[in-house]
């Protein structure tokens, strides 16, 4: 019985129900030859004769009847399952946008975000550039300065801080630097190696993490939020933070869309995380 498919068990089902190959054929666009090939196999499977066949059609045999209440039992369980799943599709989604960095560092710390148990759904955007409220793109967006203007809700969080970084036992003499590509770079730190007039770019990149994984990997040094090039065990700062690129985070949201409870779940546990790291944020190093 363990071999037995469910496709062949609900094929019978119909075929037990229904009195013979034509109605299941009917039911399941399969035709009665294709049918009764699966009813013998099934009977093989089973071990066990389902079915008296006569000229009045396909006739439930004991063993065939047994097998139709144990088929209604899994029938049940199954649509329970699929009832159970459809329940998900109707929990409330948050949206969240944030830059290349601050969604990495959300996705590490995710547990303070959010938890299977919780009753909505989120949708993580990356997004390196502003969000436009007025077309939802986002319920919640983690923006570098103070919008001023939209029907937004706003909410102060942490300072954030960067400083040139490079691999560990770099050689100090090597004087090569990597930076985003002009094509790409959006915010002050994106561009700032590049607008620097004596430093030796040898390679650039058109994605923060590829960045990231260029410095780690040695091919130069390049700018980094202090939160991530403080994290990384295999990094080490190439000098002070710089404070020109120093700016404030803002959490902010659709002034309609924060009423809802699941998304002043978010923006609170948003909040609270990036307060705990508060020192991280502002390049004031942790112990690692």
């Amino acid at each position: 019985m363990k071999d037995a498919s469910w496709d062949d068990l609900q094929l019978f089902f119909h075929v037990a129900t229904g009195g013979g190959l034509s109605a299941a054929a009917a039911r399941t666009g399969l035709s009665a030859p294709t049918i009764g090939r699966r009813m013998l196999a099934l009977e093989r499977v089973t071990g066990r004769s389902l079915f008296s066949r006569g000229p009045t059609g396909y006739l439930l045999a004991k063993d065939g009847q047994a097998l139709l209440d144990r088929v209604r039992l899994m029938q049940d369980a199954a649509r329970a399952i699929s009832d159970w799943r459809g329940e998900v599709l109707t929990l409330p989604i948050v949206s969240t946008a944030a830059d290349s960095w601050t969604s990495r560092f959300i996705a590490d710390h995710l547990a303070s975000v959010w938890t299977p148990k919780d009753s909505f759904r989120m949708c993580y955007k990356t997004c390196d550039t502003s969000v436009d409220f007025t077309y939802r793109e986002a319920h919640i967006a983690i923006g570098h300065s103070r919008p001023e203007s939209g029907n937004v809700a706003i909410r102060r969080s942490v300072q954030v801080a960067h400083a040139a970084y490079q691999a560990a036992g770099y050689d100090e003499t090597n004087c090569n630097w990597i930076s985003l590509g002009t094509d790409t770079a959006v915010t002050p730190a994106d561009k700032w190696t590049f607008e620097q007039p004596d430093y030796w770019i040898t390679s650039w990149t058109n994605t923060p993490h590829m960045l990231f994984y260029l410095i780690r990997g040695g091919a130069g040094r390049g700018v980094l939020p202090c939160f991530i090039g403080d994290q990384e065990r295999r990094l080490v700062r190439a000098g002070p933070v710089i404070d020109e690129l120093t700016y404030e985070m803002w959490i902010v949201a659709h002034d309609d869309e924060r009423q809802r409870p699941e998304v002043r779940i978010v923006i609170d546990r948003l909040a609270a995380l990036f307060a705990d790291h508060e020192e991280l944020f502002g390049g004031q190093r942790r112990s690692i």
